[in-house]
């Protein structure tokens, strides 16, 4: 496989310059050297050298559930192999074309359990195309040395936007007018319909999604509180509370912006609708499906405690789209609820970013070994071999991580100059870069079969 190489740095254009004569001392104010000067820029970065795998003659990339275009022409561009799926794959299907792939693409619906990432005898690295990765084996991922990346940014201002847009719709009961209207109904109304300007919005994790958030609801017109395990430095005048509880107490409206945890599990239920929130506040859930308990969020509706709810996630959520959306028939019969089927990153804008953003992290683990940016290994990286290095190799070792790796792979190293070496570890995971001078192509070989009969070895890749 042969990766494109990288784009020359160009020098600007020569500047323009003007002579000025002086009545004094026979100078100019600029000379002929000067005159010949072209612009640069202040820093000249050496052109790095495009690395290639030693045993790897070709990489393939599975890609699945409709990722964005710009994913596949970035990895097309690299001269992979690229095959692309529309819709979540599973059971044997999925275990078959798994199976020889070195790189796999999904969103949320795929699940990479371990019985699946144990078929995958080729696999190296997985990419999540959105920004959880609760669908994945971290820890079995971990253990066979395969890193998994996600887009934990890329969707924010999406999510953020239609947070608005339900709140709004939820003020103003625009579902249930929809629903009247297509079944033929006039109902005219202004009581229990409010503008949103003046109310309490209680943002619940306040990360990139509720901080985008948090600066759009104040340009609404609404005061922001939000609550957070951290202590964060707030956007605009948003203002942190002690409590959970104290934040559910005050807030007109309560948005949910949390990963999926064991603590944020089951984080609303009826006894912080009933107790905790005000009567007649509204309830937003597009974070995950768990935090909120089902039965609690009905019982709040149907009792009128609660004046509306939007959710955007379920605890189980269809693998594919089609009349499948059956679990949840109490929901259906709840007043002023909006219900999207996990759409909150689903804009042109965010995927295009989101494929963007995961596929060069990928090409840069597979390129260069970086592992910037992984969510279940060792975040290390390496400045770049520079193209005059010949015969420099660059070794990523990821392995075991208990005492003497490192003695037992530097004196493997011992006869060649190491230029230069990282290494880090996370839980039972450590990963070594090291960039080996001097190494002829014809010893590759052996030194390679040195590095993976080491006991610690999970998995070896070497560039050049």
């Amino acid at each position: 496989m042969v990766n494109a190489n990288n784009a020359p740095v160009q020098n600007g254009k020569p500047a323009t310059t003007t002579t000025t004569t002086t009545t004094n001392t026979a100078t100019t104010s600029t000379t002929n050297a000067d005159s010949k000067r072209t612009r640069s820029g202040s820093v000249t970065q050496a052109k790095p050298k495009v690395l290639r795998p030693f045993n790897t003659a070709e990489v393939k990339i599975l890609l699945l559930e409709n990722i964005n275009e710009s994913a596949v022409k970035t990895f097309q561009k690299q001269g992979y192999q690229v095959e692309t799926y529309s819709k979540a794959l599973v059971g044997d299907e999925l275990l078959e074309k798994i199976r020889d792939v070195h790189v796999v693409g999904i969103r949320s619906k795929t699940k990479l359990t371990k019985q699946v990432l144990e078929a995958a005898v080729n696999l190296r690295v997985v990419g999540c195309f959105c920004i959880g990765t609760n669908q994945v084996d971290l820890h079995t991922a971990a253990n066979k040395g395969i890193a998994v990346f996600n887009s934990p940014f890329s969707n924010s201002r999406s999510v953020a936007e239609l947070v608005i847009g339900e709140i709004i719709a939820l003020a103003r009961q625009l579902g249930d007018r929809n629903i009247e209207m297509h079944d033929g109904v006039w109902n005219k109304v202004s009581a229990n319909c409010f503008e949103i300007r003046g109310k309490v919005l209680g943002i619940v994790g306040y990360g990139h999604i509720g901080a985008q958030l948090s600066v759009l609801a104040e340009a609404m017109g609404m005061t922001v509180y939000f609550y957070d395990v951290l202590q964060i430095m707030p956007l605009g005048t948003a203002k942190q509370t002690e409590s959970l509880e104290e934040l559910l107490s005050i807030s007109d409206f309560v948005s949910l912006h949390v990963p999926e945890l064991e603590e944020t599990k089951n984080l609303i239920g009826e006894r912080e609708i009933m107790g905790y929130m005000k009567k007649g506040s509204y309830l937003l859930n597009n974070a995950r499906g768990t935090v909120i308990q089902i039965p609690g969020l009905v019982k709040g509706l149907q009792s009128g405690h609660l004046a509306g709810a939007a959710i955007d996630v379920f605890p189980k959520e269809p693998a594919s789209n089609g009349k499948h959306f059956t679990d949840y028939p109490e929901l259906l019969k709840c007043p002023n609820l909006i219900m999207t089927p996990h759409i909150g990153g689903s804009t042109e804008e965010a995927q295009r970013m989101i494929g963007i953003e995961v596929s060069a992290a990928l090409v840069k683990y597979i390129n260069q070994g970086t592992s910037i940016g992984a969510v279940n290994f060792p975040e290390i990286d390496l400045r770049a071999i520079r193209e005059e290095e010949k015969n420099t190799v660059r070794v990523l070792y990821i392995h075991r991580n208990i005492p003497g790796v490192l003695k037992a792979i530097n004196e493997i190293f011992a006869d060649h100059n190491v230029e230069k070496q990282y290494s880090d570890s996370k839980g039972d995971i450590a990963y070594v870069m090291a960039d080996i001078a001097d190494v002829a192509e014809e010893q590759l070989h052996k030194l390679y079969e040195a590095i993976i009969a080491t006991p610690a070895n999970i998995s070896t890749r070497m560039l050049y």
